[in-house]
């Protein structure tokens, strides 16, 4: 039982997704089509790619609640970006540079001032991230209108749906089969941050000051800014979000985009295997995590049942997950 346990916790969300591809597989019929494969990945993309920065955060026993509301805030200052640049007669891809530029840019500025409160104003990450969750969503409300900001760049939506097709393969409709631009951002994020967190020193400083924080700052770690390093990352990730975000939809609806995302993103880091207390996670096992949701999700979509039970299967899922890290632990 203990062996049991200990594999479970560490690849209980193999487990899982692999489950949960049979069943698809034996019960759907076109489960296995490359365009519904496609959908699975590239669905939760910007959700996915948000997760992996939440991945190092919680490693060093932090939390970020604020991540859907600044999704918001980073989306409506792109696309106001983008029509200031089009009003100017800028290119449309330099307006799209630009809008990318100004929200990763905000999103990274947004993330540091929470690090900085957390690290050196010593507030706990779910005060200060809560804060941030009502206060960028208001000022995303404001910069809107309470309402909707449109793009009036047509290229800008042609960016949001393109990507690279897939020789020989193809669409029920009969077009190419495209895996989308924000599909190859969350691949690339993901590459990215597994070197960065398994093979330089921010990685091992990341995991040393969630596993014990004292050790750390005896070994003359930085703790504050390896913190605040953590949450301008995330910020960051978040900014790329949602400018991929804003490109599919060609707006941003103030009010409504982001919603809940940081408990998706949240879930994904958790059921991947990542300890909520610190010190422990892996980027593949949030990669995972992202592609079961997005596969339970779907699921429930095939089946027709009501989309309002989601949150509660949501809800399951994350407390398994827990669950099998404790278990894993107490069969140590």
């Amino acid at each position: 039982m203990k062996n049991v346990g200990k594999f479970m916790q560490e690849y209980g969300v193999l487990v899982a997704l692999i489950v949960f591809f049979i069943i698809n597989v034996i019960t759907r019929d076109n489960f296995l089509t490359a365009e519904n494969l496609r959908n699975l990945i590239s669905q939760n993309a910007y959700v996915g790619i948000i997760a992996i920065g939440m991945t190092l955060v919680i490693m060093t026993a932090g939390i970020d609640l604020s991540v859907g509301s600044l999704v918001a805030l980073c989306g409506a200052l792109a696309v106001l970006t983008l029509n200031k640049q089009a009003a100017g007669e800028a290119a449309p891809n330099t307006a799209i540079f630009m809008a990318a530029l100004a929200s990763v840019g905000i999103g990274s500025v947004a993330g540091a001032l929470n690090g900085i409160a957390i690290a050196f104003g010593r507030v706990a990450p779910f005060v200060v991230t809560l804060a941030g969750l009502a206060g960028f969503r208001s000022l995303a409300l404001v910069l809107g209108d309470g309402g909707e900001i449109r793009s009036q760049v047509t290229e800008f939506q042609d960016f949001g749906f393109g990507g690279m097709a897939v020789p020989g393969l193809s669409m029920q409709s009969g077009g190419p089969l495209l895996i989308y631009w924000s599909t190859f951002a969350f691949i690339g994020v993901a590459l990215l941050a597994s070197f960065l967190l398994n093979k330089t020193r921010f990685g091992r400083y990341v995991i040393a000051v969630g596993a014990n924080e004292r050790a750390a700052k005896y070994s003359a770690i930085n703790i504050q800014m390896v913190r605040v390093a953590a949450y301008t990352l995330l910020g960051g990730l978040v900014g790329l979000a949602a400018v991929l975000n804003a490109a599919r939809m060609n707006s941003v609806g103030t009010g409504s985009v982001g919603l809940y995302y940081e408990l998706d993103a949240i879930a994904a880091v958790v059921i991947g295997g990542t300890s909520l207390k610190g010190g422990k996670g892996r980027i593949w096992g949030t990669v995972v995590g992202v592609v079961l949701l997005t596969m339970i999700s779907n699921m429930m979509t095939a089946y027709r049942i009501d989309t309002d039970w989601q949150g509660l299967v949501r809800g399951a899922v994350i407390l398994i997950a827990v669950l099998l890290q404790r278990s894993g632990k107490d069969g140590k």
